[in-house]
């Protein structure tokens, strides 16, 4: 579902992608709603290069991005199956197996991009 971002979801995105400028998708003219698909979409070169982006964020930071995607207001039907794998290595690696699993079903039921 995608979400106007606040404040400290603009000063995230900026952390992972501080070639950022300013906050439009340049495909479709609109607001960025969300911060994983335009990191993984426009920023990130690579799967690895993605995993390294959010490796920049502390533990209190990660969790709250997880905790947007379990809630609903972060988007990841528009993230490709490659690189929402290494996201979910990443949540596995740091919080848990189980946040994970919960992660893939959230992936699955999602209703892409629209």
């Amino acid at each position: 579902m995608a979400r106007e971002l606040t404040p400290f979801d603009i000063t995230l995105l900026r952390k992972l992608a501080p070639e950022c400028e300013d906050l439009i998708c340049n495909g479709t003219r609109t607001e960025f709603r969300s911060i994983l698909p335009p990191l993984a979409n426009h920023y990130s070169t690579d799967e690895q290069d993605f995993v390294n982006r959010l490796s920049r964020l502390t533990d209190d930071e990660f969790t709250y991005l997880v905790g947007e995607i379990r809630n609903g207001h972060e988007s990841v039907g528009c993230i490709s199956p490659l690189y929402f794998s290494t996201l979910l290595d990443l949540v596995t690696e740091r919080l848990s197996k189980r946040v994970s699993q919960e992660l893939v079903s959230i992936y699955e039921n999602d209703e892409g991009c629209g």
